[in-house]
């Protein structure tokens, strides 16, 4: 009976389709001159459903329901065609006739890169407008924190300074990212120092975040998330901004932006300067961010040239110590025991305990980060025919800066000095000032050429070859005493010499309602680097040269079940190279193996007219995955480990429905497991020397939550009138890779709103007035940390660190538009 009656439930809900009302939307596209647009996409927004024209122009899309549909018709070096047209109760003809375009847009840069409806992939698009909506001046990634599986912090605790993301518990060095196709990865760390790039979200169209390892890119290989940024397309007209922002913790932006849009058709110029400055809700961790982004383009009818130049200076005050976990979540007596333990004592320890969950380690007044970066970018672009483009690129960033230090009662011997006999008394440390420089180059080309039959074929040949200089030394500007060193004398100096090159074909091929894709890539590193460096307190020798050849390859299929549903699944392989950290924490005979990771996705996506939802399955399987395991090496260092086996499972899944014309709710949910099967801890033993091994089985990976999930509300009471709530719920992260609960970053759910309201002007074209406020629960929570430990006196003593964030919190915001 019970099978009998789902058969029935089954065969009545299959049928309801078949009883509503189908009809068709057909015509032509021609050109100008009257002769067909073979090939030209048409394609009705927010659903799957889509064709190509055929070889007399003709187009038919069939089995559609009654309702108004938005017809958008594209096809290169054509201006698009977006028409609403209503099919109740009837079919529809259509006749269009598409203009050749005056310009060629630069949407080709990132064709290559960018995953698209028909990619086999995990991934999420942020338009503009959304970009421009969350914008207030905190850093980049505090405009993805309501995306899928993601987790952002802020070393000074209000999202302005030192910022970082994790997307599916990978850490950012994992994480590629791309600026118009070019690699902004450091060569050496990996990272992404986006305080380097104050307000470029000002300057960006529409980014894309792939989860996994996504398709193909430059640069470093992604294993966890590919971020890729497209920066301003070409303004037609003439324009001015400026954006104004203010709030809690004395955050001020200010930003200007003018265009100058197209200049007899031919020529456009685009150009903004920002300044951003914060106090930071951490003890004196303060930034002082000034940036500028200028963009220059010749534009023709199948060519563009393009040069961006974008350059970040950024002077923020260190508060990278943390916050000790008895500060942070305990009583003042456990403030006291850990100061005891510690040996701290006279003003520092007046800091500690008087402070509170804002206190900062660092005292010393000129205790800063001093860095600046220029990016130079010259993008070419060519429709050699409607069939074939060719995107190629050129780069150049150049970067240089330092973070001073204050060091007291340091050994002398740390930085080559002799020790000292003053009064028949030896003296072997100092107090002393020091500051550590970076100062290196980044250049190189990229390129991609685009083939499409117009067909259902999709081909791209692309690459890139890049080339980094790095040169770092620490100096000393001041020493209590002296001994035998001079004004900047360098205690350490090391040359990086870094060379990358790839390659990769790509292509999707369509057929009926499947749609077949295909990636591989092969990539050559060459990294060399010697002189001396410091490494946890002792000056070592470097000498160091690896090489590495990767072939990564992805596949992938797609089904269309109809206009509305489809689903999709995927292998992809990378390969990663270890760190200059990995290097430099380990000798030659100890060097890291290279990270694999193979990645698997299947996924369910659906459009309607007033909702979509995307769901999806991801298992990504790590080979030789470095950690953190407490060991020290040879050369006694602290340095990662390759485990051999460890994964990451999950189910993601994120929608949005209108549930009125003026009300929608959006949000997405991530429940994954990370587990390394088997590994070795190493702790410290002060009683006996030497460090005690702990075997552990099936423990968590750091700060990776089991969940995380997002839910906003969007209502518009009157026009023009944005009303937003966005809830965060994170679930607790481990520390380390133990599973240990005495480690642990605990849950946390914070609250957002933000209201906007766009004014319609006879002056100025827009004003909007816009206010946010942050966590505004007030909910006292920290969402980044670090932890240590050893035995001494017979019992394990363990020290958690924390980076707390801001209460509530509020930014102002007017924006006018000229």
């Amino acid at each position: 009976m019970k099978t009998r009656l789902i058969a029935m439930i089954g065969a009545l809900l299959f049928s309801v389709p078949l009883s509503i009302a189908q009809h068709s939307i057909s015509g032509t596209v021609k050109q100008s001159d009257g002769s067909p647009l073979a090939g030209a996409k048409v394609k009705l927004e927010n659903t799957y459903k889509g064709c190509l024209a055929e070889s007399d122009g003709t187009f038919k899309l069939t089995g559609l329901q009654d309702g108004k549909y938005q017809l958008l018709i594209t096809f290169v070096g054509y201006e698009s065609i977006s028409e609403e047209v209503d099919i109740t109760g009837k079919d529809v003809e259509l006749n269009f006739v598409m203009k050749e375009a005056q310009y060629m847009t630069d949407k080709v840069i990132v064709t290559a890169l960018k995953a698209g409806e028909k990619t086999p992939t995990t991934y999420t698009n942020i338009d503009k407008e959304e970009i421009e909506k969350k914008n207030f001046g905190q850093d980049i990634p505090f405009l993805f924190r309501s995306t899928p599986s993601t987790v952002v912090s802020s070393d000074a605790g209000a999202g302005v300074g030192y910022t970082g993301i994790r997307i599916r518990g990978v850490d950012p060095t994992r994480t590629n990212v791309t600026i118009n196709g070019i690699p902004i990865n450091d060569s050496e760390s990996h990272g992404v120092y986006w305080v380097n790039m104050p307000d470029f979200a000002s300057s960006v169209d529409n980014i894309q975040i792939q989860r996994g390892v996504g398709t193909s890119s430059n640069g470093a290989a992604a294993f966890g998330a590919t971020i890729n940024i497209e920066t301003n397309d070409i303004n037609k007209k003439a324009y001015g901004v400026l954006d104004n922002s203010y709030g809690s913790f004395n955050t001020l932006k200010n930003s200007l932006k003018v265009g100058s849009g197209l200049i007899n058709d031919k020529f456009t110029f685009d150009m903004r300067l920002s300044n951003i400055q914060s106090d930071g809700y951490i003890d004196r961790a303060s930034s002082n961010l000034k940036s500028l982004y200028s963009s220059v383009a010749w534009v023709g009818k199948k060519a563009m040239l393009k040069a961006n130049v974008f350059m970040g200076r950024e002077r923020t005050y260190q508060a990278w110590w943390g916050t000790p976990e008895s500060v942070v979540f305990g009583t003042q007596e456990d403030v006291v025991a850990y100061a005891d333990r510690n040996w701290i004592f006279g003003d520092d320890r007046d800091n500690l305990l008087n402070s509170g969950r804002t206190y900062n380690y660092y005292t010393y007044q000129n205790e800063v980060d001093n860095y600046g970066q220029d990016h130079y970018q010259l993008h070419f672009m060519q429709s050699i025919s409607p069939n074939l483009n060719l995107s190629i690129a050129g780069h150049y960033t150049r970067g240089k800066g330092y973070y001073e230090q204050y060091k007291a009662d340091d050994d002398l011997a740390t930085y080559g000095l002799d020790s000292l006999f003053i009064g028949g008394d030896t003296i072997t440390t100092t107090d002393i000032i020091r500051r550590r420089w970076l100062d290196n180059h980044f250049s190189g080309a990229v390129f991609a050429l685009n083939y499409n039959n117009k067909k259902g074929f999709d081909f791209t040949w692309g690459g890139a070859g890049n080339a980094y200089t790095g040169l770092h030394y620490g100096e000393i500007i001041w020493s209590e005493f002296a001994s035998n060193s001079q004004y900047q004398d360098k205690y350490y100096q090391t040359d990086a010499f870094k060379v990358d090159v790839s390659s990769y074909v790509k292509a999707t091929y369509e057929l009926k309602k499947f749609t077949f894709f295909g990636d591989v890539q092969i990539r050559y590193i060459d990294y060399q680097f010697e002189g001396v460096d410091e490494s946890y307190g002792e000056i070592i020798s470097l000498d160091q040269k690896v090489n590495y050849l990767f072939l990564n390859p992805k596949a992938g299929l797609m089904y269309d079940l109809n206009d509305k549903h489809n689903f999709y699944a995927s292998y992809a392989m990378a390969n990663r190279e270890p760190t200059r950290g990995d290097f430099v924490e380990s000798p030659p005979s100890q060097q890291p193996n290279p990270e694999q990771l193979h990645n698997i996705e299947t996924g369910y996506r659906m459009k309607l007219k007033k909702a979509y939802l995307n769901a999806n399955l991801y298992y990504m399987h790590y080979i030789d995955q470095l950690i953190l395991t407490g060991q020290v090496n040879d050369v006694g260092s602290y340095t990662r480990t390759n485990v051999s086996r460890s994964y990451r499972a999950g189910l993601e899944i994120e929608g949005g429905v209108y549930l009125m014309k003026n009300l929608s709710l959006s949000g997405n949910f991530t429940y994954s497991m990370n587990k390394i099967p088997n590994f070795t801890e190493y702790v410290d033993d002060y009683d006996n020397g030497g460090q005690i091994e702990i075997q552990h089985t099936n423990t968590d990976l750091a700060f990776s939550p089991n969940m995380i999930a997002s839910l906003g509300l969007d209502y518009e009471p009157i026009k023009n009138l944005h009303l937003t709530v966005l809830g965060k719920y994170v679930d607790d992260q481990y520390l380390d890779n133990t599973s240990n609960e005495n480690r642990m970053i605990p849950s946390y759910f914070i609250s957002n709103f933000r209201v906007d309201y766009t004014i319609k002007d006879k002056f100025f074209k827009e004003i909007v007035l816009g206010v946010a406020i942050n966590n505004f629960t007030n909910t006292l929570y920290a969402n980044n940390g670090y932890t240590w430990g050893y035995y001494y006196g017979g019992e394990y003593i363990q020290e958690n660190f924390y980076y707390p964030q801001a209460g509530i919190n509020w930014l102002g915001r007017v924006m006018l538009k000229l």
